[in-house]
């Protein structure tokens, strides 16, 4: 078995180890991150397409004269870029292939299919009514129509584009762009509604718990939610008037948002004493810069955006270094919420970084690396939901725990240690209540006292007189029940509260307690032991005060007229007693 110093040695390196993780899982989307701000898909059917452009929006019959196959289009955001390629050779081409096209920002893309007996077929979407064009996955999507010959080039025209670096094109065949289309939509669907779930779940959390953390990622989970809807182009089937730059603008806004609220559910949830204050306010402003970007660049139409795009990568990346030095530092300095958002946060970092270095534009059939981040997002929403679910969980049960423990405190305060019977607190408290107004139920109070008890302590030792006690305590406790409570109140003095009985019953049944304690086996050395009961009925708004004092009379009578007998006590006076029976 391990020492307790070769275990704290092991979890100093275990932290250690994590906390290189997570710093290199930090660096790696990072650089991640920002390698991939300008990056750029050139090939259309494994072909680098050729660029012609013009500076203002020209005419919707118009063919460049020529087109520039080398270079970086350029001054074409107020006015048209073609994008050509030539498919002579290309198997796809030959049959009926389908260009599929990455949503981005621009006004108007025609795409013009040329086939090998000279026919030219076009087809066109505009921002704000993409038709039936739109698939899941953020692809608009154009099919060559059959026709008796293959297509030997594509001509793609974007009218205002905002930027050729954000394009991404490809194609494929007519029934695998089916096929594809309907596993974006299931895969991107289950995303969304765990998103969904993570959201309303964090929502409630926060609101029963009054957890700050649960407010920021129930928000966080919303806005990835909306996020995944707009970019995915779901949001199309409700809203069509956002298809195009709409929805492209809006995505961008979104994720920034969502990139602020990610970093506030993160460092809200770690105890201020676990961290740096200078780290954690640099994290917090960094967040809200991004956040802040997300205004103008949800806007911006031309101009340098590609600038604006590797400044908030750059921003981004320092901000996901940040939040891994705020999780590493309270992970070293024990905190458990560390741990679990390190866990929650590895993987959307694995994502960015692993899409930064590797092309994934055309992974998962042009999903690309905006579907991983929106899996890695409902991980993230997921984990931290379930770790949340168990936090509160445990937080109940420690709750329980104590509550049952106060609960067990109150009630052994008004149980007899001895007996196991209340104690005269305990039983005032429950006599009081039966003589609350509007019962309708009589009320009867039963004092009874043991006999010579004194002499039994005198005689056979307080062990004896204890276990004397004790089994006149066991008898009555059988008679006790929603209607009955008995308690000792006393040393030698025992006292039953009644409801439901009167008169006669009521003298019948406390005849019944004196007889039955009586008959109990005490053993050779004690042998019989007898008790004298006082019995008082409750009058109209009588007070456990008053009933009390004329049950202690009717005792007092009984132990007057010779003891191990029963007196019925009188309303009207006090003073007075009837017996019932004796020895």
């Amino acid at each position: 078995m391990p020492s307790s110093g070769s275990m704290g040695i092991d979890s100093q390196y275990c932290r250690a180890g994590w906390g290189l993780v997570l710093a290199l899982m930090a660096m790696l989307a990072a650089l991640g991150w920002a390698g991939s701000a300008a990056a750029a898909t050139h090939e259309i059917g494994g072909r680098v397409p050729c660029h012609a452009v013009s500076s203002e929006v020209a005419p919707l019959e118009r063919v460049p004269a020529r087109y520039t196959c080398g270079g970086e289009p350029a001054g074409y955001q107020q006015g048209s870029l073609w994008l050509h390629v030539d498919l002579h050779g290309n198997p796809q081409a030959r049959s009926e292939p389908a260009v599929l096209v990455h949503n981005s920002r621009f006004d108007r893309l025609e795409v013009c299919f040329a086939f090998a007996d000279g026919a030219i077929v076009r087809q066109q979407v505009r921002s704000g009514d993409f038709g039936s064009h739109w698939r899941a996955g953020a692809q608009i999507a154009f099919s060559a129509p059959r026709h008796g010959a293959p297509v030997t080039g594509v001509t793609l025209r974007f009218d205002r584009l905002a930027s050729a670096n954000m394009l991404r094109i490809r194609l494929a065949g007519p029934d695998a762009e089916e096929e594809q289309s309907t596993v974006l939509a299931a895969a991107i669907g289950s995303a969304l509604m765990l998103l969904l779930v993570g959201a309303t779940f964090n929502a409630s959390l926060s609101i029963v718990a009054r957890r700050q953390f649960s407010a920021w990622q129930a928000g966080w989970a919303a806005v990835m939610l909306l996020w995944g809807a707009c970019w995915s182009q779901l949001l199309l089937l409700v809203l069509p008037a956002m298809a195009g730059a709409p929805s492209a603008q809006v995505c961008t806004g979104l994720a920034c948002l969502a990139t602020m609220l990610a970093t506030m559910s993160a460092v809200t949830a770690l105890q201020k004493h676990h961290l740096n204050p200078l780290l954690r306010k640099s994290t917090l402003y960094l967040g809200w810069t991004v956040g802040a970007m997300g205004v103008p660049l949800s806007v911006v139409r031309s101009g340098p955006i590609d600038l604006f795009a590797n400044l908030l990568g750059f921003l981004t990346s320092a901000l996901l270094l940040a939040v891994a030095a705020c999780l590493i530092q309270a992970w070293r300095r024990g905190s458990g919420e560390a741990r679990t958002f390190a866990a929650a946060w590895a993987v959307p970092m694995a994502v960015l970084g692993f899409s930064g270095f590797v092309d994934t534009d055309q992974w998962l059939w042009g999903g690309g690396s905006q579907l991983l981040v929106l899996f890695a997002a409902a991980w993230q929403t997921l984990w931290l939901s379930i770790s949340a679910s168990r936090s509160y969980a445990l937080l109940r049960m420690q709750r329980d725990v104590a509550r049952r423990a106060e609960a067990q405190a109150h009630e052994l305060a008004r149980r007899d240690p001895l007996t196991g019977l209340r104690n005269r607190r305990g039983f005032f408290e429950v006599a009081s209540a039966s003589l609350e107004p509007g019962t309708g139920v009589p009320v009867a109070l039963l004092l009874i006292d043991v006999d010579f008890f004194k002499a039994i302590n005198d005689t056979h030792g307080h062990d004896a007189g204890d276990d004397a006690l004790v089994t006149i305590a066991r008898r009555l406790a059988r008679w006790e029940g929603e209607r009955c409570a008995a308690a000792r109140i006393g040393g030698e003095e025992f006292a039953m509260i009644l409801s439901g009985l009167h008169g006669f019953a009521l003298a019948r049944f406390a005849e019944s307690v004196r007889s039955e304690i009586a008959a109990c086996d005490h053993g050779e050395a004690l042998g019989r032991v007898t008790v004298s009961v006082g019995v008082a009925e409750a009058g109209a708004g009588d007070v456990m005060s008053a009933l009390y004092r004329r049950a202690d009379a009717a005792l007092y009578a009984a132990k007057r007229q010779g003891r191990d007998r029963v007196v019925m006590g009188d309303a009207a006076d006090a003073s007075s007693g009837r017996r019932v029976s004796g020895a």
